[in-house]
C-alpha cells in the first residue's frame, strides 16, 4: 500500500480524534462537524452490518434457501418468511397520521417475543446466582488452603471441588454475611426500629457504596485505557513512526 496514503489516513484519524477530543475545552464547532461526521458513519455501518450479519443469515439466507457453486440445490428455502416484510415496514406508518395505528402490530409482535424470551433469559442469568449464594460457610476438611489440581482428573478432582477448605470457608463467610446485608439494606416495608437489624442495613449500605465505587472506578479504568490508546496513536504512531521517520 502507497506508504503516502497511510500517511494521509492516519492524519484524518489524528485530525478526527483531536476534534473529538476538543470538546473538553468547551462545545464548539469543530467538534460539532466531527460528531455529525462519526454518527453518520456509525448509522451507515450499522445498516450494513445489519444487513450481513443480521437479515442476510437469519431472514434472507432462510427465505431463498441455499446452494453450491454448481447449482446443486442445498438448504431449502421457505418462502413464508417474506409475510416478515410487509409486517416490517408497517412500523414505518408512525409517521401517518391516519394509518400510525397499524405501526403498533410489528411492535406489538417484537415485544411479545421479546418478553417470553427474557423469562428464559432471567432465569438463565440469575438462576445459577440464587444457586451460588447458597453457599456451605463451615469447612468439611483441616486442610486451610486448596490443592493444586494441575494434572489431576478424574474422581480425585471431584473430590477436591466437593471439599470446603478453610480459606474457602471464610470466602463464603464473607460472601453470605455481605448478601445478607445488602438484601437486609432493601426491607422498606415497615419501619427497623431493632438495634441489630438496623445496623445491618447501615452495613449494607456501606458494602453497596463500596461496591459501587469499584463498579465507578473500573469505568473511569476504561475511559482512561481509551485516552491512553489514542494517545499512543497520536505520539507514537503517527508523530514519531510516520511524520519524523520521513
Amino acid at each position: 500500500m502507497n506508504p503516502n496514503y497511510l500517511v494521509f489516513r492516519d492524519g484524518c484519524i489524528v485530525l478526527a480524534t483531536l476534534g473529538l477530543y476538543s470538546v473538553l475545552y468547551r462545545e464548539n464547532k469543530v467538534f460539532r462537524f466531527f460528531e455529525h461526521m462519526f454518527l453518520g458513519l456509525a448509522v451507515g455501518w450499522a445498516v450494513v452490518a445489519m444487513w450481513t450479519e443480521v437479515l442476510f443469515s437469519t431472514w434472507w439466507v432462510k427465505m431463498i434457501g441455499t446452494a453450491d457453486k454448481l447449482g446443486h440445490h442445498g438448504q431449502p428455502g421457505y418462502w413464508a418468511w417474506a409475510t416478515l416484510l410487509p409486517i416490517s415496514f408497517l412500523g414505518y406508518l408512525v409517521f401517518s397520521k391516519k394509518y400510525n395505528w397499524m405501526s403498533r402490530i410489528p411492535i406489538g409482535i417484537i415485544l411479545g417475543l421479546w418478553a417470553g424470551q427474557q423469562v428464559q433469559v432471567w432465569f438463565t442469568q440469575y438462576g445459577p446466582q440464587f444457586a451460588d449464594s447458597m453457599r456451605p460457610i463451615w469447612p468439611n476438611t483441616h486442610e486451610f488452603t486448596r490443592p493444586d489440581v494441575t494434572g489431576i482428573s478424574g474422581p480425585a478432582l471431584a473430590s477436591i471441588k466437593d471439599t470446603v477448605y478453610g480459606s474457602q470457608a471464610i470466602d463464603n463467610v464473607i460472601y453470605v454475611v455481605t448478601l445478607l446485608c445488602v438484601m437486609s439494606y432493601f426491607l422498606f416495608s415497615f419501619d427497623v426500629k431493632q438495634k441489630l437489624l438496623a445496623r445491618t442495613q447501615t452495613t449494607g449500605r456501606w458494602l453497596l457504596m463500596i461496591g459501587f465505587g469499584a463498579i465507578f472506578g473500573s469505568t473511569v479504568m476504561m475511559r482512561f485505557s481509551l485516552l491512553i490508546d489514542r494517545m499512543s496513536f497520536i505520539f507514537i504512531e503517527f508523530v514519531k513512526h510516520d511524520v519524523l521517520r520521513r
